[in-house]
């Protein structure tokens, strides 16, 4: 497969603001449903639907432990890539402040201050 068809299924995954929530309240640590549900505010069903898509799309893996599914992100190289986006769309936005959902790398942050 194209690099560039990668890619853009990687953006198209990511493109949910549902699916971003869900990455953040996982983070670096093993995560169950009901603890992304009581955390983020979405339904049961929602969340389950946009595991299993980020699970199939190879961004997540999964831990049985007894009648509990825990959840943990595939490769951590992602947080500070989102963060790095995060900045980008702070930049490209007018440079709207507000509560970050992901921070750049503070080694990147130098890269960018002037």
């Amino acid at each position: 497969m194209d690099e560039a068809v990668k890619l853009q299924k990687c953006f198209q995954t990511l493109a949910d603001t549902n699916r971003l929530r869900i990455i953040k309240e996982i983070g670096e640590r093993e995560v169950s449903v009901s603890e992304i549900v009581r955390n983020t505010g979405l339904s049961q069903p929602l969340v389950s639907f946009h595991l299993r898509i980020l699970r199939d799309r190879n961004f997540l893996e999964t831990k049985r432990q007894g009648p509990f599914v825990f959840y943990k992100l595939k490769d951590e190289k992602l947080l500070p890539t989102l963060g790095l986006f995060a900045e980008i769309a702070k930049s490209t936005s007018g440079g709207e402040e507000g509560k970050m959902m992901f921070r750049c790398p503070p080694f990147w942050m130098k890269r960018f201050k002037r």
